[in-house]
């Protein structure tokens, strides 16, 4: 587990690398290797982002990390020295005394700094997407999206910069008025996700910049502002831990599973401390009879195979209604055989490894319960025999709305169909399992698609019509509800949670 902290955010520095030193990737090669990764012909790009033979994994305002080098189990990629609590401590007092010269900088300043951010990102956008694509395993042409993200969202922050604010809100006195000031809530750690760890720290990194509270060394350095502004500390549960029982830490920003989502939770209110989680999501695709099918069918299999499942808004399951079911099953396993699969950086393919060899397992498991639960076997359900983290796509039918590993997110490539026979059993099913995040209807009936966005239509935060559950627009607020976690990224009014307010 990669964990970051810095002044209202920080700069994942182990998929990013801006000019010389930006990085912390560190390569080691198998035994018959007689050279490190970055040395050898193939990789030779990698030092266009500064990478080098040793990186650090601490950076707050110089480079460090004195604790263990974490080796992968492929034996030929080691991850940099992870932080010793010791240098945490030292990263958060830093990080703390940097953001007073932060937070006096007006906020269209900040915004420009974010710009600058933005053109540092587009001039190395192919480079730092191959890279996100190798430390994660996506395919090159999602790594680049990874990156094209944050620098959209960049963009959008800088004109946020010029807007963020209260109202002047009528008062019972006579010549008096009420107003809303918001203020940098001051320090925040971010724990970011190992499926989008660029694009999930660009959505708080750069909102929060412009509120008040964090940058990128390189263009910190230019604009002859303290380094530590944006820490890193790359480390495991124990650092995990810290930044969340840490009182120094404002905010807690935190992407990642359900379950360690509640720990981070429960060690962050007990010390009244803020969160924001991005959780996940069992997020469900329903096809009623008059959908257009020749949308339904790339629809669902891009957002059910989409970086190997390994998405947060992935669809896991597909309602059909009876009148098309056995139809679009049909036409999605043809299309499912059609799926092009191999080296991430190849540009035909369009579906890579998983992300770990645990996460192989966790897909060997779900395969073997939903056949015990009842399950048919349409498609897929094998581990590929080839080299690396790579499964099949795979799709089940036949299984009941509320068998468990239906209502079990799995963070791999399967997908379960199931039948529905009327629309208020649709939003029903929808509704009952524990997540809350992402969820679509594909249908011509606009007195349905006004239900379903209506007070007894879909509880996720993310309510889509004639599109996929996967991807959203920065735009608007990113997250959802229930055991997603509570918390909105990005767009609309999310900067608040980068805040806090007082009434004067």
């Amino acid at each position: 587990q990669w964990t970051v902290s810095g002044i209202m955010g920080e700069f994942v520095v182990r998929c990013f690398s801006l000019k010389k030193r930006l990085s912390s990737l560190s390569f080691r090669p198998v035994a018959a290797m007689s050279t490190l990764l970055i040395n050898q012909p193939k990789y030779t790009w990698l030092k266009e982002l500064g990478l080098s033979e040793d990186n650090g994994g601490v950076f707050n305002g110089t480079w460090g990390g004195k604790g263990e080098v974490k080796q992968r189990q492929s034996g030929w990629l080691n991850l940099p020295p992870v932080a010793t609590m010791a240098e945490y401590e030292e990263t958060v007092q830093k990080a703390r005394e940097a953001w007073k010269v932060w937070a006096d900088i007006p906020a269209p300043k900040r915004g420009e700094i974010v710009r600058q951010i933005g053109d540092a990102l587009r001039k190395k956008i192919k480079v730092l997407g191959s890279l996100v694509s190798l430390e994660m395993g996506k395919i090159y042409v999602e790594g680049v999206g990874e990156v094209q993200e944050y620098v959209d969202v960049c963009d959008y922050a800088v004109g946020l910069s010029r807007m963020i604010g209260g109202p002047v809100l009528p008062s019972e006195r006579p010549g008096h008025a009420l107003i809303e000031q918001w203020n940098p809530v001051g320090l925040v750690g971010i724990i970011t996700a190992f499926n989008f760890p660029v694009a999930v720290y660009g959505w708080n990194n750069a909102i929060a910049l412009i509120c008040g509270n964090v940058i990128v060394a390189e263009v910190l350095e230019q604009n002859n502002l303290p380094g530590a502004i944006c820490s890193m500390t790359c480390g495991g549960a124990d650092i995990g831990s810290a930044i969340a029982k840490d009182k120094q830490v404002d905010l807690v920003s935190f992407t990642g599973s359900t379950h360690v989502g509640k720990q981070v939770a429960l060690m962050v209110q007990e010390r009244f401390g803020r969160q924001l989680l991005e959780l996940g999501g069992n997020n469900a695709i329903i096809v009623f009879e008059d959908a257009d099918l020749n949308l339904v069918v790339p629809s669902a299999l891009f957002a059910s195979v989409g970086t190997a499942g390994q998405r947060c808004t992935t669809t896991r399951r597909l309602m059909l209604h009876e009148s098309v079911h056995d139809e679009v099953v049909e036409r999605l396993v043809k299309a499912y055989k059609q799926v092009r699969i191999g080296d991430p950086w190849d540009p035909s393919t369009l579906y890579g490894p998983l992300h770990t060899k645990q996460a192989v397992q966790q897909y060997l498991n779900a395969v073997e319960q939903a056949k015990q639960q009842g399950g048919t076997l349409v498609c897929g359900g094998k581990v590929m025999d080839r080299p690396g983290n790579y499964v099949e796509p795979t799709i089940f039918t036949g299984l009941a709305h509320d068998a468990p590993i239906v209502h079990t997110e799995t963070f791999v490539p399967i997908l379960y169909v199931i039948k529905f026979k009327t629309e208020e059993e649709a939003f029903t099913w929808n509704n009952e399992v524990k997540q809350g995040l992402s969820s679509s209807i594909f249908t011509k009936d606009m007195g349905r698609v006004f239900r379903w966005l209506g007070p007894k239509g879909s509880d996720c935060g993310i309510v889509n019509v004639n599109i996929p559950t996967s991807g959203a627009e920065i735009g608007g607020a990113f997250g959802g509800e229930k055991h997603t976690g509570g918390g909105r990224e990005s767009g609309s009014d999310s900067w608040k949670q980068y805040m806090r307010r007082s009434t004067w």
